[in-house]
């Protein structure tokens, strides 16, 4: 199974980056997110162990990943140790777009590699990659979307009453 979610966002790419690599914080940044439990932490962050708890729909799903951020590419990339759909690999890239757009794209591979090879097919690729990966990948590059580009707007808008309250001091200086 190989599925690609990508989602254009109209942001800086930090920001963007910045949300999708805090996965500790993604439960209280993303409602399909029940918990994210760190079970080893590098020091310094660019390397983790988690517990992640997710809700599709309202049917819950946990697995165990491996985690590394690379804040330089930027990438990250999830290897997922534990539970159901472990063995699968994830990327997350990010590809600076004209315009000040980014381009994330997030791919899945897994294969759940059952000896009956119409089984194996059925539930890689239409329960595991549709129903589930599928469905929570798109829900969370829209939530990430939302955010950053939430982000964006309060940013300019801090930065327009800054500019402002800078006017009116220059106005009533001249005065």
């Amino acid at each position: 199974m190989r599925r690609v979610n990508e989602i254009t966002i109209d942001a800086d790419l930090q920001t963007i980056y910045a949300l999708a690599a805090n996965v500790e914080q993604w439960p209280a940044l993303l409602p399909h997110y029940r918990a994210v439990e760190l079970r080893w932490l590098e020091t310094g962050g660019r390397r983790l162990v988690a517990r992640m708890r997710a809700s599709r729909d309202g049917i819950p799903v946990a697995w165990t990943c491996w985690l590394e951020r690379d804040p330089v590419e930027p990438r990250l990339t999830f290897r997922h140790i534990g539970g159901f759909t472990r063995g699968m690999r994830v990327a997350w890239t990010f590809e600076q777009l004209a315009g000040g757009r980014v381009l994330v794209r997030i791919t899945h591979e897994f294969r759940k590699g059952w000896p009956i090879q119409r089984l194996d097919r059925f539930v890689s690729e239409t329960v595991v990659g549709t129903f589930f990966v599928h469905a929570i990948a798109t829900r969370t590059l829209g939530m990430v979307k939302l955010l950053a580009e939430s982000a964006q707007v309060v940013a300019v808008c801090a930065q327009l009453e800054v500019e402002q309250e800078q006017a009116t001091a220059t106005g009533a200086n001249a005065t």
